[in-house]
């Protein structure tokens, strides 16, 4: 049992090259990605044993998407095919006091033709330790909720851990059920939350403050609601502008708090994937180090990935440690 198991929409990303705008543009780049396959490329790249569980279009877009995932040893064999067109989302990297912009184009991908009867978890889990997933997956469809939900559940009768980023997007939840009900639903499965204060109040309905007191509530509060977490974990974004940001991680783990210093990126590649590289790092930190070596691996992974474009993070252990241990400088390696 030593797989991690992720579950979520591959996603085709068009972006003019460079920091223009669509009508600048005359050629587009493409990159794959995905919420939670980023996350499982992160962590296969960290040496992990990872597989991706998703629905992609049977051509060659689709091929190419799998050829893309096993480059970086990610598994595909429970990538099942689907006749409608692989998601696509169009990006515009902003600059300085210009932000970017996103147009998704996903309201009828391959991935909403996901059915429960499409997956087989009894097999899939029958090697796995971990499952993490978000709640991007469950707001995409209805097939989406109901395969993750028979994923979760078999998943805790195993005992196997399960890693949440409930990632609220109102624009998301378009075929009729309710947001906070079915978020409420998939967190009684999961044992870690990756999330904020944010995330919580949409979740419990309550009001928390963005201060360290508060979250220290909220995650007590959330634990209560949900006995099966056991730690909450939530990365904090500082925005100077589009091109510097601040990242510091925070946690209270059932019986401590604790809090990192601030990475400063002062100028950033690609805001793409950072979230992700942040739960792929905590991911593979909990399985290596304590909760808080674990939480700054995971936030020096997420300030590492605003240095590469496309979507995901292609930084390696020995990297993210370096990073840790103060090699900010970026002085060439020879």
């Amino acid at each position: 049992m030593n797989q991690i198991i992720t579950f979520g929409e591959v996603l085709m990303r068009l972006s003019p090259e460079g920091n223009k705008k669509f009508m600048q543009a005359n050629l587009l780049e493409f990159y794959f990605g995905g919420t939670e396959l980023n996350v499982g490329i992160s962590i296969s790249n960290f040496g992990g044993n990872v597989k991706h569980i998703s629905c992609i279009s049977n051509d060659f877009v689709g091929d190419t998407a799998i050829s893309y995932i096993q480059k970086f040893g990610v598994s595909t064999s429970a990538i099942v095919r689907s006749n409608r067109p692989l998601g696509v989302y169009f990006l515009e990297v902003g600059a300085v006091m210009r932000p970017s912009a996103i147009s998704y184009n996903r309201s009828h991908s391959s991935f909403s033709d996901i059915q429960p009867d499409m997956v087989n978890w009894e097999k899939i889990l029958s090697k796995a330790k971990w499952v993490h997933w978000t709640g991007i997956t469950p707001a995409l469809c209805k097939g989406g909720y109901e395969t993750l939900k028979e994923g979760l559940i078999l998943a805790k009768k195993k005992g196997i851990a399960v890693s949440s980023d409930p990632t609220y997007r109102s624009g998301l939840w378009k075929y009729g059920e309710n947001a906070k009900d079915v978020l409420t639903d998939l967190l009684s499965y999961s044992t870690i939350f990756i999330g904020g204060v944010n995330e919580i109040n949409e979740v419990l309905d309550t009001e928390y403050s963005f201060s360290n007191e508060d979250f220290i509530e909220a995650s007590k509060a959330l634990m209560e609601k949900f006995p099966s977490i056991e730690k909450v974990f939530d990365k904090i974004r500082t925005s100077i502008n589009a091109s510097w940001h601040k990242i510091r991680a925070r946690m209270w783990n059932g019986t401590e708090f604790r809090e990192t210093s601030d990475f400063d990126i002062t100028h950033i590649i690609d805001r793409i994937g950072t979230g992700d590289a942040y739960a792929a790092g905590l991911i593979y930190g909990l399985q290596e180090f304590d909760d808080y070596k674990s939480m700054e691996f995971a936030s020096a992974a997420c300030a590492l990935k605003h240095t590469y474009e496309g979507d995901v993070n292609f930084a390696t252990v020995d990297e993210v440690m370096r990073i840790l241990d103060g090699n900010v400088s970026g002085v060439f390696k020879r």
